[in-house]
């Protein structure tokens, strides 16, 4: 009798039930029989799908939506104090990044006013650089959440608090030159003859996918100018939380390999910074996973250089994808005149520049975190300069 409960006799006790059950050992084993752990990570990874998915598709409509009322909003905006220089829809989004907490929207939003004819391409080429550099302020702020979190633990504050700092530095080191390179760039038109667009079928599929809800979004909110384009901002914004939530936890880093060799190479750290911001549509999820990295001693400060340095050029492929949407052959210009020039200089600097921007940055990140007076100056700075450049430009 013994050996009809032998695994050759197919017999296995159920779960939580006197019975047995039959199953052949080469088939799956009933749904209760597989440990709880592997169940829940198997739920989580769908789950996490299912929302990825639902992100994208809530994005793609988005942008069609903000699409629909950037035309009237033109007349709302044009020549105005936001809009009426470079140097002012440079500010403008540099404080709209700040202010949702995301530079995804507010690249979007550039992108959707170009093609609502509410600003130029040079504008709109300056609103983007100024959504990367709000972006990072998004960093600087989960990672003070972060060093409030930890206590008085005064190394991981330190830790926590420097990686917000660096991605603003290098943010800036790199964005601002660029636009200084892609505006001539832009207006030599070298890319006039650059015929690239998304293939029909692809846009034909996207209007069946999304038409239903634009179509529900647009009879329900009213015609007065701005509201459109604002419902679709706020779509955006669930699409960037939702891309959130698909995401592993941050905190999530016990998976890192042990040996510490992968992350001394430049150009690897580079690859991965790369990869994470294109998968996640977002620089300011792919650079706040650092946040936690760093403190808990899985990377050190310079060793994440790279990585922040390829977040910040991939970061641009959903912006890309707006250009293709706005189907405005000055959008995907814009777009590709910021990816190239950030793209040169990013290379050229980790190429030839590397140690010097390793130790330079880190000199300066220290010099500011060894005085609480300076630390609160360079804060109140990253508020002053975009205001000044809107109000003052």
């Amino acid at each position: 009798m013994a050996s009809d409960f032998s695994p050759r006799a197919g017999l296995v006790p159920a779960v939580g039930s006197p019975a047995l059950r039959v199953y052949t050992p080469d088939g799956p084993p009933p749904a209760d029989l597989v440990p709880a752990p592997i169940r829940k990570v198997r739920n989580g990874r769908f789950r996490r799908i299912i929302v990825g998915l639902l992100a994208l598709w809530l994005f793609l409509a988005a942008i069609a939506v903000m699409k629909e009322g950037a035309a009237p909003l033109g007349d709302l905006l044009r020549g105005s104090m936001l809009t009426d220089s470079i140097a002012s829809t440079l500010g403008f989004g540099w404080l709209g990044a700040m202010l949702v907490m995301s530079g995804s929207p507010v690249a979007v939003a550039a992108l959707t006013m170009l093609g609502g004819d509410a600003i130029s391409p040079d504008q709109a080429l300056s609103m983007l650089t100024g959504s990367r550099l709000g972006a990072s302020f998004v960093v600087l702020t989960v990672s003070f959440l972060y060093a409030m979190r930890t206590g008085p633990a005064g190394g991981k504050r330190r830790a926590s608090l420097s990686i917000g700092i660096y991605c603003l530095v290098l943010t800036a080191i790199v964005y601002l030159p660029a636009l200084a390179i892609a505006l001539p760039l832009l207006n030599s038109g070298v890319f006039d003859d650059a015929d690239i667009a998304a293939p029909g079928a692809v846009l034909d599929i996207v209007d069946k996918v999304i038409g239903p809800v634009v179509d529900l979004v647009v009879s329900i909110v009213p015609t007065t100018p701005g509201l459109l384009f604002l419902a679709g901002l706020l779509m955006l914004l669930v699409s960037v939380r939702l891309v959130d939530l698909a995401l592993p936890e941050a905190d999530d880093t016990a998976h890192l390999e042990e040996h510490a060799d992968w992350r001394n190479r430049k150009w690897r750290m580079f690859a991965v910074g790369s990869l994470v911001a294109l998968v996640t549509m977002s620089v300011s999820v792919a650079l706040t996973v650092l946040v936690p990295a760093v403190a808990k001693g899985y990377f050190r400060r310079r060793q994440v250089m790279p990585y922040i340095m390829g977040a910040n050029i991939t970061t641009l492929g959903d912006t890309l994808l707006t250009a293709f949407l706005v189907e405005r052959p000055e959008a995907i210009h814009v777009v590709l005149a910021e990816l190239v020039t950030i793209t040169v200089i990013t290379v050229f600097l980790l190429a030839f520049f590397y140690p010097t921007l390793q130790v330079q940055v880190t000199r300066f990140t220290d010099w500011i975190l060894d005085s609480r007076s300076r630390l609160i100056a360079f804060i109140a700075t990253l508020f002053i300069v975009p205001l000044v450049l809107v109000i003052a430009f």
